[in-house]
């Protein structure tokens, strides 16, 4: 199953594999309940749907309320790329090594935008890449019921100059971009996931890489474990669980530029500005 949120006319709709809800239907509604409930509930959704979403625009497949937020250094490729842009590189391989994982909040359900709109690279940055990142989607008891693409921007320049900065380099305005649904599944079915860019360049391809989540130093329980152990999550959340693909160090977006990302049955593709 697949769940997606479009405008209509009277304001929004969520919708379940193309097909309308119910005007009541939220996906904090959805999230509030424990995983087994979620999937009866949809079922029974099914049987009330109505019309097609397919004159309706898609919106980010998440509400206000809920919170987007990121995770550092679960794979090799990412440890060794923040090393080389850092001149403290060790302390990536420290946070490689540790048990506790590097967590942070990349944005507000507000902020977050999906296919077909543009993310932004800073002006004050020299150096940007995209980070294509499997997406966890968190109910309130802390299971994992989802997942979809996301794109975690990222000013390599900025942080590089002081780790301290990184709030500056991964959150501002257009930075985080997810996909225009969420693969309603539990963590067994992710765990073999691909994720791929491609990023063209007028027409071209400049780069292309791909991953997969099995490469990944921690478990996606473990992330969530870590960012649900001191705070609660209502009307749920979701977690951006790291990047194993990244452009090498010769390598920075551009203005114009097409970024591409495919996560499992996903995809997210988003122009730079």
């Amino acid at each position: 199953m697949k769940l997606s949120k479009h405008q209509t006319s009277d304001g929004s709709r969520w919708a379940l594999d193309g097909r309308l809800l119910p005007p009541m239907a939220s996906l904090g509604m959805l999230l509030e309940l424990e995983s087994d409930a979620i999937s009866e509930m949809l079922r029974m959704s099914q049987a009330e749907q109505s019309s097609s979403v397919e004159e309706h625009s898609a919106l980010p497949p998440i509400e206000p309320m809920q919170e987007v937020w990121a995770s550092g250094v679960t794979y090799l490729r990412s440890r060794d790329a923040r090393k080389a842009e850092s001149s403290v590189a060790d302390v990536y391989q420290k946070v490689y090594d540790a048990e506790r994982p590097e967590l942070f909040m990349k944005s507000i359900g507000w902020r977050v935008v999906t296919s077909g709109s543009p993310v932004r690279i800073r002006v004050d940055s020299t150096w940007n890449v995209p980070e294509p990142e499997l997406v966890l989607v968190i109910n309130a008891h802390g299971e994992i019921v989802g997942y979809t693409a996301g794109n975690d921007m990222s000013s390599r320049d900025i942080e590089g100059e002081n780790p301290l900065y990184l709030p500056q380099a991964k959150v501002y305005d257009r930075s985080c971009a997810i996909g225009q649904e969420i693969v309603v599944c539990g963590p067994d079915a992710m765990r073999e996931l691909s994720v791929s860019v491609e990023i063209a360049r007028a027409g071209e391809v400049v780069f292309s890489g791909e991953t997969n989540i099995n490469r990944m130093k921690r478990t996606l329980e473990e992330l969530v474990s870590y960012l649900y152990k001191e705070m609660d999550f209502p009307h749920g959340a979701f977690l951006m669980t790291g990047t194993g693909v990244v452009p090498d160090e010769s390598f920075t977006l551009n203005r114009g530029d097409v970024v591409m990302i495919r996560v499992g049955e996903v995809s997210l593709e988003n122009s730079v500005e």
